[in-house]
């Protein structure tokens, strides 16, 4: 291995694990543990980040990374970006081991079941891109297949033993063997919308209501097999938990790389219809709810909902029984939304970032839209997360003045 892209990780690891011993780590924990419990009223507040945003790309891209080793490199930028979060000072825990994911011997998000779906990118950097439908007849169902949970042992073992030859006397590795079909994967409606096109969708709950419903039950089915093959061979950990948050909770095991195979009722499921949004809340029912239900009830808590309006359905998310953590978006009345939730369930608040961070940084606009929540979120199981910041107007210090402020606001 080059001298010099190892001396780069280990010296990352090293800080990183630093900030992963600090005592602050378990008082989150603790503070997470409760509220996800419905058991702390003080809000939680966490900033949520990736490649997929734009100002990411300009702070953590290629250009920024120092390893020449293409798979060192992905380290390289994860721990970079886990010391950017720390120093944000929001209740995101860093945790003390890193994973690597296996390696599937399928493709595992465009052409998950079987038909490519054809991505059409932004004119613009940060512009909205579409997916071009990858099943655009009834007659194409045929061709569809279902995930199969099929590893390459042998390059999910190199790809563990560089990294660990690596680091691995610094900070634990593991292998995360989860199935694919987990997260915006085991929703349906993710997938639903590149196999069907979103406008078509909509389309076919008034033109092709028997074909839709055939198809979702495929989906559903393909789903439940997947999990299910993961779960025999032993694949799902504790390294699997997916909620939008901090997966901390008095009924489910913490995150851990070393757990063994656990059930589905061991971990957090989650799902959301970002894809349904403008979907009555009935058509929501009949052609996505009641075939998200029997996957998430396999699991021990779920969560649902990322960028949706939900406004008018929490009435029938009621439906899931192990729901604990409802998503309130920038789209959403937040105010008809905590009535609703009350003490109930968890409740995600998610501010419009445009708001908050994305156009200048002002103040006064983020007290007046914090403090209008809170009158009617301070007695709802709060969670303040900020997600979807497509830019900073290259100011990324503007994240860690935004929990300051929004701190200092909630706990006033």
């Amino acid at each position: 291995m080059n001298k010099r892209n190892l001396e780069i990780l280990r010296n990352l690891a090293k800080r990183y694990i630093e900030i992963c011993n600090d005592p602050v780590m378990d008082e989150r924990r603790r503070m997470w543990t409760k509220k996800n419990s419905l058991k702390l009223i003080e809000p939680l507040i966490f900033v949520s980040f990736g490649m997929h945003n734009v100002w990411c790309r300009e702070v953590f891209g290629d250009h920024t990374l120092e390893c020449e080793d293409a798979f060192l490199r992905v380290y390289e930028r994860q721990l970079k970006m886990y010391l950017f979060h720390y120093e944000i000072g929001d209740d995101w825990i860093a945790e003390p081991f890193l994973s690597v994911r296996a390696v599937f011997t399928q493709d595992t998000w465009d052409g998950l079941w079987g038909l490519p779906a054809s991505f059409v990118g932004p004119v613009e950097e940060g512009g909205a891109g579409r997916y071009e439908a990858a099943m655009k007849d009834w007659s194409m169902m045929g061709l569809l297949k279902k995930p199969e949970h099929e590893i390459d042992e042998e390059k999910t073992r190199e790809n563990f033993n560089i990294l660990n030859d690596a680091i691995g006397d610094i900070i634990p590795i593991a292998v995360d063997r989860g199935p694919v079909c987990l997260g915006f994967s085991m929703d349906i409606s993710t997938h639903l919308g590149k196999l069907r096109g979103h406008q078509q969708l909509m389309l076919d709950m008034y033109d092709a209501p028997e074909q839709l419903h055939r198809l979702l039950a495929f989906m559903r089915d393909g789903i439940l097999e997947n999990q299910r093959q993961a779960e025999e061979k032993g694949d799902i950990t504790l390294l699997n938990h997916v909620n939008q948050a901090m997966p901390y909770c008095e009924e489910l095991e913490p995150p851990s790389p070393n757990s063994g195979p656990k059930k589905r009722s061991q971990i957090w499921g989650y799902s959301a219809a970002q894809e349904y949004t403008l979907i009555s809340p009935a058509m929501h029912d009949e052609f996505l709810l009641q075939y998200q239900i029997p996957i998430l009830k396999n699991f021990g808590l779920t969560a649902y909902g990322c960028c949706e309006n939900l406004t008018e359905k929490i009435d029938i998310l009621r439906k899931i029984p192990n729901l604990r953590i409802i998503a309130v978006t920038p789209t959403a009345d937040v105010h008809r939304c905590a009535a609703q939730i009350g003490k109930d369930y968890v409740l995600s608040w998610r501010p419009n970032p445009a708001d908050m961070v994305c156009y200048g940084f002002d103040e006064s606009r983020i007290k007046k839209i914090v403090s209008d929540a809170m009158k009617s979120l301070k007695n709802c199981y709060t969670i303040i997360v900020l997600k979807d910041i497509e830019t900073v107007q290259r100011e990324p210090e503007r994240l860690k003045k935004w929990v300051s402020l929004v701190r200092s606001i909630v706990q006033s």
